[in-house]
């Protein structure tokens, strides 16, 4: 149901359904590669790796909030768009975790007392919230800096950016595979984890093989 929710919102915008596929494809690859990282390793193990995974498509599930004239807005925003555009994931965030707090409270839900069920949609929550955060502070929508922000919402946050990069939106040309990687390079240790970052540096061909296979023309 949830992932039916997350194709409805994609339907809200410029977007294609095969930008679920895209990004959920990328964080799959970011995940099984920090699976043997030094500092990542222990925090990916098992079930809270697939969660990432698995609750990738919901990251912008907050844009069933956000008016239609500003999200497809083919020109520049105004301060005052922006500003309602943003609030697109903590839309997003609260709603999953109002979905938590309903299961919770369901004692005929099957899903009440099935606690892997439950850390999904906390990641979900997690991720749809604060996949916009950066690593400097200077992210929304509560500035969390560096550690602070929660690793799933790191992880989505770069997979998030290349694919918006290399994708043809209303309001921006296509930028190329290379012209994406530079960016996401150039924002090592200001708006991404500097560690995700050398990690995504060794895989960047392989996102673009994920861009192919899922191209908008396919």
């Amino acid at each position: 149901s949830l992932h039916a929710l997350a194709a409805l919102a994609e339907t809200r915008d410029s977007d294609t359904g095969n930008h679920l596929k895209r990004t959920q494809a990328y964080v799959e690859l970011l995940v099984e590669a920090l699976g043997d990282h030094p500092v990542y390793a222990d925090q990916l193990t098992g079930e809270q790796a697939k969660s990432i995974v698995r609750a990738a498509p919901l990251h912008d599930i907050g844009k069933v909030g956000i008016p239609d004239l500003i999200l497809n807005k083919p020109g520049k925003l105004t301060a005052e768009e922006f500003a309602i555009i943003q609030t697109h994931s903590s839309i997003g965030g609260e709603a999953i975790d109002m979905a938590i707090s309903r299961v919770v409270d369901a004692d005929h839900s099957p899903l009440a007392g099935d606690s892997s069920g439950l850390a999904f949609l906390v990641t979900a929550g997690i991720i749809a919230r604060w996949h916009h955060e950066r690593w400097d502070g200077k992210g929304y929508p509560d500035h969390l800096p560096g550690e602070a922000i929660p690793l799933p919402a790191r992880i989505m946050a770069i997979a998030d950016v290349y694919a918006a990069l290399i994708s043809p939106r209303i309001y921006k040309p296509t930028l190329s595979h290379a012209e994406a990687v530079e960016i996401i390079l150039a924002g090592r240790g200001t708006q991404f984890d500097p560690d995700l970052v050398d990690v995504f540096n060794t895989l960047h061909e392989r996102f673009a093989e994920i861009a192919l296979k899922f191209s908008e023309v396919s």
